[in-house]
């Protein structure tokens, strides 16, 4: 059974820094891109990042320079570093991965909130 599962979300003040995890398992075919995404309530699930196997990288515009996605391919885990948090980063985060099709988690709630 594939799963992804995601951690590190929470609470944390505006200039606050987050770090999330997704470590997926029961995938038999080899991940390439793995990534992020995010939805903020009444809103449209947006890109924030992605990270391909062979680690180039790319970033939302309104993440660029803050957060930074890394990859443990041995353990199939993605990470997404996330610096300067502020409001309009509130969000459910979802991790996804591509191995023949694509793989979704089932999400984390970053808030950021004084």
């Amino acid at each position: 059974q594939v799963q992804l599962v995601e951690s590190g979300g929470g609470l944390v003040r505006p200039g606050g820094s987050l770090r999330l995890s997704c470590a997926a398992s029961g995938i038999t075919r080899t991940i390439s891109t793995m990534g992020w995404y995010r939805q903020a309530p009444g809103k449209e699930r947006d890109w924030v990042a992605f990270i391909t196997s062979g680690r180039s990288t790319d970033y939302a515009d309104s993440v660029k320079g803050r957060f930074t996605i890394s990859r443990d391919n041995a353990k199939n885990t993605v990470y997404l570093q996330m610096n300067s948090l502020n409001p309009d980063d509130t969000a459910v985060y979802y991790c996804y991965c591509y191995a023949a099709r694509t793989y979704w988690g089932q999400g984390t709630q970053v808030t950021v909130s004084s």
